[in-house]
């Protein structure tokens, strides 16, 4: 039984190990055009919304250990397809019009920030001023 459990523990640490040979892809372009936007509403999207949602990602120290880099990268390239706010300006009137509209969407739902995120950045939670905040930004 005790060899058994060594040769387990050893097998799951060369999972674990092997894992980090595999590294996502973890870079922050340069910023083409970032948003304008008033002061109130950067002040939210910053923390909220630029971690995943620009090129001006916070890359934490566990997005270093797979799998969870994998998971993060995947995260940002999937928010940066979406919406990238650090491309807003190249974006054309009825874009960003749009994308503005699916914050709102996002943000009245509370689907985004992912909860996922919220539980390591509480920073980010959005309350109903801010929404209103955003609202206001949105429907100017």
């Amino acid at each position: 039984m005790r060899k058994t459990a060594r040769i387990v523990i050893l097998g799951i640490a060369g999972i674990i190990l092997g894992m980090q040979l595999f590294r996502p892809v973890r870079d922050n372009p340069p910023v083409r055009a970032d948003i304008i936007a008033p002061p109130a509403v950067k002040a939210l999207l910053r923390p909220a919304c630029y971690d995943c949602h620009s090129n001006e990602t916070r890359w934490p120290w566990y997005s270093h250990v797979n799998p969870a880099g994998w998971l993060l990268a995947g995260h940002v390239r999937d928010g940066r397809d979406a919406l990238n706010f650090s491309d807003w300006d190249t974006l054309d009137v009825r874009k960003r019009y749009l994308l503005k509209r699916d914050i709102l969407s996002s943000v009245e739902e509370e689907s985004m920030p992912l909860p996922s995120y919220l539980l390591l950045h509480p920073d980010a939670r959005l309350d109903s001023e801010d929404r209103a905040v955003i609202e206001r930004w949105v429907t100017e």
